[in-house]
């Protein structure tokens, strides 16, 4: 597998892209209250932000995209976070511009358990390790319930044992009707 970085994604390596995330999320469109999929028009736009890192797995023997992720310390760049909420739990390292934001990581379902997942996270985790970052991230119940957070923390407490780790917000949704529930 190769390994890569870039500030935007443009063609073939977009049309690749969206292939694999949608098919490594389609699933979710009908699981979460939340839309956790973006649509086209919008994944276009994030690909072409530079102030999103792209970072991404391309199988040479195909020479196509097969795991994507985006992230950033420009968290103003995500229009669903809020800033001041990181500004005022780690006032430092905002100020710093040393709090990293994972928004998506899409591994192509042909290519789960194959180590793309540790070797993405592992490149990411870099900077906010040698800076004395943060990183935070946003995990639907769908996804907590496949155990994702336990990779996640399995996956960084390898590389740095230290690190801690926290859930820092949750939100539930609630459904109110006279019918029962399907």
């Amino acid at each position: 597998m190769r390994y890569e970085m870039a500030e935007e994604l443009e063609q073939p390596r977009l049309d690749q892209a969206w292939a694999t995330y949608s098919a490594a999320f389609d699933e979710l469109r009908a699981a979460t209250v939340e839309r956790n999929v973006m649509y086209r028009h919008e994944f276009d736009v994030v690909m072409l932000d530079k102030r999103i890192e792209k970072h991404y797995a391309v199988d040479p023997a195909i020479d196509r995209v097969v795991a994507l992720a985006t992230f950033t310390n420009a968290l103003d760049a995500l229009t669903w976070l809020s800033p001041e909420y990181f500004a005022a739990r780690w006032p430092d390292q905002f100020a710093k511009k040393q709090i990293w934001y994972l928004g998506f990581f899409a591994i192509h379902p042909e290519y789960r358990h194959s180590g793309i997942f540790e070797a993405v996270i592992t490149q990411m985790w870099r900077p906010i390790h040698a800076s004395g970052g943060v990183a935070a991230l946003d995990i639907c119940g769908v996804n907590i319930s496949l155990g994702l957070a336990g990779a996640i923390t399995r996956t960084l407490k390898d590389l740095t044992p230290a690190m801690v780790t926290e859930e820092i917000d949750v939100q539930t949704y609630w459904a109110f009707s006279l019918d029962a529930p399907a």
